[in-house]
């Protein structure tokens, strides 16, 4: 399991990497990299997954610094982390809460 707080030492250590996917999809989100750290230093971890590969990563509900909700997914690689993507979350799969994931009935 992956602890926000270390996440957050992540960042404060200036040890946390932005992919190349998520530097793209950001770009075209218009998501910026001090919305990321804002996101992850005042956010909340509301998924985990341990399973990811190549490491473990998870999923942070926070804001960015004009308060627009955002969601990114961080993974630890044990001494720094990486940002993996970043999003502006809707209701097509999240409740209004934006927190938690709609149930899938098929």
């Amino acid at each position: 399991m992956i602890n926000i707080e270390t996440l957050r030492t992540y960042f404060q250590k200036d040890m946390i990497v932005i992919s190349e996917h998520a530097k793209n999809r950001c770009r075209e989100r218009n998501i910026k990299q001090k919305d990321i750290e804002h996101c992850i230093m005042t956010g909340e971890i509301i998924e985990q997954y341990p399973d990811d590969f190549p490491f473990p990563s998870c999923l942070v509900f926070g804001y960015g610094i004009n308060n627009q909700i955002i969601h990114a997914v961080v993974s630890s690689e044990g001494e720094s982390g990486r940002i993996i993507t970043a999003y502006i979350p809707n209701t097509d799969k999240f409740e209004t809460d934006l927190k938690t994931r709609k149930e899938h009935n098929t």
